[in-house]
């Protein structure tokens, strides 16, 4: 009689005893879920924040004087992009002079027109550099304005990698070289990109500090 009592009371103490252990069990468990959780979360945010999505800087227009481009309208960088180049150059307000000497010497809708080109813009204050006598005689000279400014235009589309060592023929039909790497580019070893990779919807633009003169 007294053997079966205690086999009673052992197996009434092991019952008592399952449900503390399978709740242990269950706490262990909850805890390296959590734990897997987290490193799983963490690694998501590695995922994230790693540089496998290569998104650089030169996907998009760059340069200091990008500061002074319009922040929306014609004249932004997305109005830009709808027109074709002479057109979006028209409604940057520091191309004016550009603009003006594109419509003397009757380039207007020859540029429009173009298919896949680059065009290095001079600004405003690149043209202020040649003297007043000067750009006044160039400017009533269609032939040679028109000898400048096509040497301006290269016949496909140059990205910023393209620009770091070539020599691109021009429509004037004579060569330019280019130079550099990052966000630091010359043209001829002397014209500096000063607001690099700008789109239009023919065209891509590098606006640079110094007027280019064909060597010929």
């Amino acid at each position: 009689m007294r053997t079966r009592t205690r086999r009673a009371a052992v197996a009434v103490a092991a019952a008592a005893m399952l449900p503390l252990a399978l709740t242990a069990c269950s706490d262990s468990g909850s805890k390296d879920s959590g734990s897997d959780s987290a490193s799983s979360s963490a690694s998501e945010e590695s995922d994230k924040t790693s540089p496998s999505d290569d998104t650089s800087t030169m996907s998009k227009p760059f340069g200091a004087a990008c500061s002074s481009v319009p922040k929306d309208g014609a004249g932004s960088f997305d109005g830009m992009a709808k027109d074709p180049v002479a057109t979006a150059a028209s409604n940057n307000p520091d191309l004016s002079t550009l603009v003006t000497a594109v419509k003397k010497a009757g380039l207007v809708d020859t540029l429009n027109n173009a298919e896949n080109v680059t065009v290095f813009a001079p600004t405003n204050d690149a043209f202020a550099k040649i003297p007043k006598a000067d750009l006044d005689k160039v400017l009533n000279d269609k032939a040679q304005l028109t000898k400048i400014l096509t040497y301006h235009v290269v016949g496909k589309k140059l990205t910023p990698k393209d620009l770091e060592k070539g020599s691109f023929e021009t429509l004037e039909k004579s060569k330019l070289t280019t130079a550099g790497s990052g966000e630091s580019y010359k043209v001829n070893g002397s014209a500096n990109v000063v607001c690099g990779n700008v789109k239009t919807a023919n065209a891509t633009v590098y606006i640079i500090d110094s007027v280019l003169m064909p060597k010929s």
